[in-house]
């Protein structure tokens, strides 16, 4: 009663409240909605979050009465499970869901309970393979080919162009054009990447399917990607590099092609980047090439001293 006189009618809440899907059944309108404008490489990484951490979020509960704690247990729960990267990735998807919710009317506006939650803290690494160590990584490899040739012909695709492992490992024979990749499905949409003979000879190497244009593929399982980056598991410890993560090969081929004073333009080119200060993040160069250019550097002021 007192909240009825106060201008709160329970029963308009009531109704509201019967309106508004829950979220599993919100996960699926928004799915069937939105998946449609998302290139065919987000789709398959979302809908492996989906899997993983969203179809089981928030059991039970209804669109409008999920909290900011309910939100924040969520994302710590998939932050220990996944990591802080698979963490971020969710939460700005869950925090997309709950602004659709709101312009879809299933919660009143300026309600996001992801609002105030911080993602977490990225973790800034400056990790290349030195010349020595892509030697062992790459004589790693050339064993690892003679038993699992695609998945160490994919590992070398992705160190010898600098590509995203998502690019080589979508790569269709459509998409290779002579010297040429045409990546149909790039992070930063459709680009051009040019190979060596070395590349090129890797994938003239490759047997191709009978049924479909995929470069990579394997007869006994559908999860390739998940079979590549096992193999680079075993790759990198045997090659001594336990730190090194698949990316940081991408990391390694601007970092080398700093070294041999390409400028960031080009870098940024060759990784098709779609901003010069996303290509400054990998460039990165070690200790001894700062010590010799110091050097020479230093040399060069004492003769004009003289």
């Amino acid at each position: 009663m007192l909240r009825a006189q106060t201008g709160d009618n329970p029963a308009d809440t009531a109704k509201r409240i019967r309106s508004s899907p829950r979220f599993d059944v919100f996960l699926e309108e928004f799915w069937q909605k939105v998946a449609i404008q998302w290139k065919p490489s987000t789709l398959a990484s979302h809908d492996i979050s989906r899997r993983k951490y969203l179809d089981n979020a928030f059991p039970g509960r209804f669109v409008d009465e999920i909290t900011q704690a309910e939100v924040l247990k969520w994302f710590k729960r998939v932050t220990d499970r996944g990591g802080p990267g698979a963490g971020n990735r969710c939460f700005e998807l869950v925090r997309a869901m709950f602004n659709r919710a709101e312009s879809w009317g299933y919660r009143e506006e300026c309600s996001n309970p992801c609002r105030g939650i911080r993602p977490n803290r990225k973790r800034k690494f400056q990790c290349f393979l030195s010349a020595d160590e892509l030697a062992r990584f790459g004589a790693v490899l050339e064993e690892l080919k003679q038993d699992f040739p695609m998945q160490a012909t994919a590992l070398l695709m992705i160190t010898l162009t600098g590509c995203r492992k998502s690019e080589i490992l979508g790569l269709t024979w459509g998409e290779v054009k002579g010297r040429r990749l045409l990546l149909h499905d790039s992070k930063t949409g459709p680009r051009t990447v040019w190979v060596g003979e070395e590349v090129r000879a890797l994938l003239d190497a490759l047997p191709r399917h009978k049924a479909h244009d995929q470069i990579f593929w394997h007869d006994k399982t559908t999860q390739f990607r998940s079979s590549v980056e096992h193999h680079f598991f075993e790759a990198r410890k045997a090659a001594g590099l336990p730190h090194v993560r698949l990316h940081d090969l991408r990391h390694s081929f601007a970092s080398h092609a700093a070294a041999m004073s390409e400028t960031l333009p080009m870098i940024g080119k060759l990784l098709g980047h779609a901003r010069i200060g996303s290509t400054a993040r990998y460039a990165h160069l070690d200790d001894g090439q700062v010590v010799a250019a110091a050097e020479r550097v230093g040399e060069m002021m004492d003769r004009l001293r003289d």
